[in-house]
């Protein structure tokens, strides 16, 4: 299966209906009262993938060297990478963290959103590493990853220091912050890149 066909969003936004579609009356009653909800969860979820997607968007209209991957599933038990970043500045997972109206804290490898501690950045680190593991093996010669985390919609982030191995970034900043790297990559290590990573065996 290719790949590069896949929607942001795609999965989180199947899972959501899913929820949606089995509890009808429940999933309306908590919209309504405001109710958090696996439902509400996954869409939200969902519509943050679809706001870092654009953010790509505008990175590849302004140096179409960059490739992008969305809803990459990995694996057999339903788990996907939001976003494979593909480029001349290197090879990134990123991960759509969704909190409107949230206050986020970094520091290090401690996440915070709204006082609550949350496992981002070990899941991203895994994520990253995980991918370099599964590319380098496909790709034939090694291949590092860096995880992002892209908050979407907080009211305000606070990164006090960098976690290792990954990167936390506001998405409105994901665009310059791409576009800031130097050339790592060659042209035809990012095109052989991206058409190994575009084939669903390469994740399995």
């Amino acid at each position: 299966m290719d790949l590069a066909t896949n929607r942001a969003g795609a999965e989180a936004r199947e899972q959501a209906n899913a929820a949606r579609d089995a509890a009808p009356v429940r999933t309306v009653l908590a919209r309504v009262l405001g109710v958090h909800t696996d439902e509400r969860a996954w869409r939200i979820g969902a519509d943050g993938e679809v706001k870092v997607a654009a953010q790509l968007g505008k990175v590849e209209r302004k140096d179409p060297r960059w490739r992008f991957l969305h809803a990459v599933p990995v694996g057999g038990r339903g788990s996907d990478i939001d976003h494979v970043i593909i480029g001349p500045g290197g090879v990134f997972t990123a991960n759509a963290k969704h909190h409107p109206g949230a206050k986020i804290w970094v520091g290090g490898s401690t996440f915070i959103v709204n006082g609550s501690k949350q496992p981002y950045v070990r899941n991203a680190r895994h994520e990253a590493q995980r991918a370099a593991r599964l590319l380098t093996d496909a790709c034939g010669f090694p291949i590092h990853v860096q995880g992002l985390i892209v908050t979407v919609n907080a009211q305000h982030v606070v990164v006090k220091s960098q976690p290792e191995g990954v990167s936390v970034l506001p998405r409105m900043q994901l665009t310059t912050w791409l576009l800031r790297h130097g050339d790592i990559l060659t042209g035809e290590q990012v095109d052989a890149i991206y058409e190994v990573a575009r084939r669903s065996t390469t994740w399995r």
